[in-house]
């Protein structure tokens, strides 16, 4: 009985997508993803592992700002907190023996303890808005400056030499502890299924979480937080819970990139980091867990195709893409696809 009111909330009234129709074309897409390893090489796969890894951000940057209505640019930060504290781990304790699922989990710890000392000051101190981005993004830009000047040899963490702007490398792969010895997991198709399950378990547990309770409330408090908090809600509860989720999600995706490229630099919290999933988000659709999913994967896609001919490029491709969604589509590209075709086919009913 618990369990089937907790499978009740992955449908409800704060996500897209309901009934027989909206999950077999979940499950078609699930069989396409499964497949789709058996008719490609194992390097394209592996790099496909990418575009899956930064989903979790995005995911997270989905419940902070879409359900939340709290603008954070400091995602990045808790990205990089978890990737460096990946690599630092690893290599001074190794992943052999279950330690490098060990160090995966102390590292998204580590983002999530950072993101709640920060988010209660944000948030019991009252700051909101647009003075909540601006906090971020100081935070974000303080830490990719920090880690930037830290080349000398004196900055180092044990055997792990941070290394300044070049950035930190040689970390091992993620390594999944396993009868008869340890499987380590390359970029290819093995840790694809496994970043595509742990991408399916995320986004249903966050479908659960936003229809409960939970997500009744933090959504009131989008829309009206005096009223929210007049019937007695502490919406600053509320928000601080939904900023560590999110954080301890982009730091889950930092984790899994540097597991996934062995390396991970100071850039990956600058100003263009930390703005892009600003972007992905917003073209998707922030208010909805499936189309900001889906709206990650097909901007990252566009924009890895773009930066064949210039990085420079592809940015004012993406800042463009994001002008027409707020002009044209404030609910995000496939947000507003979604609520046209829920509209036609309950008119076709």
């Amino acid at each position: 009985m618990a369990l089937a009111r907790i499978f009740k909330h992955l449908e409800g009234p704060q996500t897209m997508g309901r009934g027989k129709l909206f999950w077999a074309g979940f499950i078609v897409v699930l069989l396409a993803a499964v497949v789709y390893p058996l008719t490609s090489d194992g390097y394209t796969v592996g790099n496909s592992v990418y575009f899956l890894n930064w989903t979790f951000m995005a995911l997270g940057l989905s419940l902070i700002w879409g359900y939340g209505g709290s603008l954070s640019f400091g995602q990045t930060a808790f990205f990089g907190v978890a990737g460096y504290s990946y690599g630092i781990l690893t290599i001074n304790f190794g992943a052999a023996y279950g330690l490098g699922i060990a160090a995966v989990i102390v590292a998204v710890l580590i983002a999530a303890v950072f993101a709640a000392v920060l988010g209660y000051f944000l948030f019991f101190g009252r700051i909101s808005g647009v003075f909540l981005g601006i906090v971020t993004l100081s935070v974000t830009l303080a830490l990719e400056r920090f880690m930037a000047q830290t080349a000398g040899p004196e900055w180092a963490v044990g055997s792990a030499r941070l290394n300044g702007f070049n950035g930190m490398s040689g970390m091992p792969g993620l390594t999944i502890p396993w009868f008869g010895g340890d499987i380590e997991l390359y970029p290819d198709v093995t840790l694809y299924y496994v970043v595509l399950g742990l991408v399916i378990l995320v986004y249903l547990g966050l479908r659960i979480l936003v229809n409960s309770r939970f997500g009744n409330v933090l959504v009131a408090l989008r829309e009206n937080p005096e009223r929210a908090e007049m019937l007695g809600y502490d919406i600053r509860k509320y928000q601080l819970a939904a900023f560590i989720i999110g954080s301890s999600l982009a730091g889950l995706s930092g984790v899994l990139y540097t597991s996934w490229g062995q390396y991970i630099t100071p850039s990956t919290m600058g100003i263009t980091a930390a703005a892009l999933p600003i972007i992905w988000v917003a073209v998707g659709g922030r208010a909805d867990l499936t189309a900001t999913l889906i709206g990650t994967l097909l901007v990252l896609s566009v924009f890895q195709a773009l930066t064949i001919y210039g990085s420079q490029y592809a940015l004012i491709v993406m800042g463009l893409l994001l002008v027409v969604t707020v002009l044209v589509a404030p609910r995000g590209l496939i947000g507003t696809l979604g609520g046209w075709l829920g509209s036609l086919l309950r008119n076709g009913d």
